[in-house]
């Protein structure tokens, strides 16, 4: 959409995208990208922001997701050559779908694993 209006408008094409700091980001693209916050590290090399990385990085690890939830979706456009906005835009809400399912599994599981370990400790204390 971004790219047809561009062009409507004599623009050409507007893609920018995977141009570094000489891309231009798109209105409709900026936003929180919860895929980056929930899946830092990996989130980042699935969208050449290698910034990501810094998640292993003791201390600093603590605030790079969050810096990718308020970031990520520019940095993504500018590290990253994507087909459209609406491409960019199918992909990143598929990181955030397998972000939520994972964070759902890992408190199914947190939870699963408390309950369980409350119940042995009471059996065991019979």
């Amino acid at each position: 959409m971004y790219d047809q209006q561009a062009q409507q408008m004599g623009y050409g094409t507007a893609n920018t995208s995977g141009q570094g700091a000489a891309a231009t980001v798109p209105a409709e693209i900026q936003g929180l990208n919860w895929g980056g916050l929930m899946l830092s590290w990996i989130w980042g090399i699935g969208n050449s922001t290698w910034i990501a990385l810094l998640s292993f990085v003791p201390f600093i690890g603590v605030f790079v997701p969050f810096y990718l939830l308020f970031k990520g979706n520019e940095l993504a456009w500018k590290n990253k050559q994507w087909a459209s906005v609406e491409a960019f835009k199918a992909t990143q809400r598929k990181w955030a779908i397998a972000g939520l399912v994972i964070l759902v599994i890992a408190v199914v599981l947190g939870v699963l694993g408390s309950v369980i370990g409350a119940a042995a400790g009471t059996a065991a204390n019979q």
